[in-house]
């Protein structure tokens, strides 16, 4: 099991784009469109998604988890970086870009959701601080039913009422929840702890790719469109773009006014520019349901932030940091874990 986990890590992107191809030209491949497997389970994408929270927290190391508390001050500075850049420059980029509708929405959603844990693993391809990593998106993920729906609410003002209320709900029993759960399970029950690292990882990352080709599925006759050309479409990839590029810049100068070395300077890059895309996929389908295309853009992010952050992490990982050998003590107990885990 644990080989197929890594087989299914290292392949992600590939799988991505297999499943997405499937979903896209499902009736043209079958010639039946009323049974389509990805549009009939389009209803259940939070449930999918709580069980995949519900894998990540039994993948969570317990060392990291307690160690939370004791490094706050950094971890906490980190997660601002991250709440308060990725939201604005999101919003900037399509007001200056000029993105209106389904597409401005779903850019912002893009940039007001947590990290993922695809930053952590390739936290460690790149040599940075894994156990910093770990902690980053930990802390995201605790804080986001507080934080997501204010900082949508903020950003989406005058153009969508945000059910914040709802959002929160939300949130809560569909992220913090099953990470919470899956922590406290594995952290008392050993066996079941060892079975689901083996099986976690396989389930949280088959969830997100299957929950990434739903929308594909349900946003066929637009993708054509934009295949065709239309310039909004086109606009729309440029900001993404542009939305990930400036995300890691923002985490590398954070890092440094934060005072933090170069591996911890690397995690919190890597966690600023690949946000949870799965997770914002999961909001547009429940509460911006009157324009399905608004899933679009996470989806797409899924995609490009992969390809990005990959490149940044074989790059990083030719080049040696100062704080290289502490850092192999300090994450020496995180390594097994992250290296067996990963969802975009």
């Amino acid at each position: 099991m644990q080989k197929a986990a890594n087989f299914i890590q290292r392949t992600l992107l590939l799988w991505l784009t297999v499943s997405s191809l499937a979903a896209y030209f499902w009736p043209d491949m079958t010639g039946v469109e009323s049974l389509d497997p990805f549009i009939t389970t389009a209803p259940a994408i939070p449930y999918q998604f709580a069980v995949t929270m519900f894998c990540i927290g039994c993948l969570l190391p317990r060392e990291e988890v307690d160690q939370l508390a004791k490094r706050w001050p950094t971890v906490l500075g980190g997660t601002s970086i991250q709440y308060i850049t990725m939201p604005l420059l999101a919003w900037g980029i399509a007001t200056v870009l000029g993105l209106e509708g389904p597409y401005r929405v779903g850019m912002i959603v893009v940039g007001c959701v947590p990290g993922a844990m695809a930053s952590n693993v390739l936290t460690l391809a790149a040599r940075g601080n894994v156990s910093y990593s770990v902690s980053l998106t930990t802390m995201a993920t605790i804080l986001s039913p507080f934080v997501v729906p204010l900082v949508l609410k903020l950003t989406l003002s005058g153009q969508h009422d945000v059910p914040t209320e709802k959002i929160m709900i939300s949130l809560l029993w569909q992220v913090v929840a099953p990470v919470i759960a899956g922590h406290l399970i594995c952290r008392s029950a050993p066996k079941f702890s060892e079975f689901m690292r083996g099986l976690g990882p396989i389930v949280a990352n088959a969830t997100i790719i299957w929950i990434i080709a739903v929308v594909v599925a349900q946003n066929r006759a637009n993708l054509r469109i934009a295949f065709d050309g239309e310039a909004a479409a086109v606009t729309l990839l440029v900001g993404l773009l542009v939305l990930n590029i400036l995300g890691y810049l923002a985490g590398f100068g954070g890092g440094s006014a934060l005072g933090l070395p170069d591996g911890m300077r690397r995690a919190l890059t890597l966690e600023i520019g690949m946000q949870n895309a799965g997770l914002g996929t999961s909001l547009v389908q429940q509460f911006f349901k009157e324009e399905p295309s608004a899933a679009i853009p996470p989806a797409l992010y899924t995609f490009g932030c992969m390809v990005t952050g990959t490149l940044l992490a074989q790059w990083w990982s030719r080049k040696a940091t100062p704080d290289d050998e502490a850092q192999q003590t300090a994450t020496a107990k995180t390594t097994g874990a992250i290296e067996s885990g990963d969802t975009a």
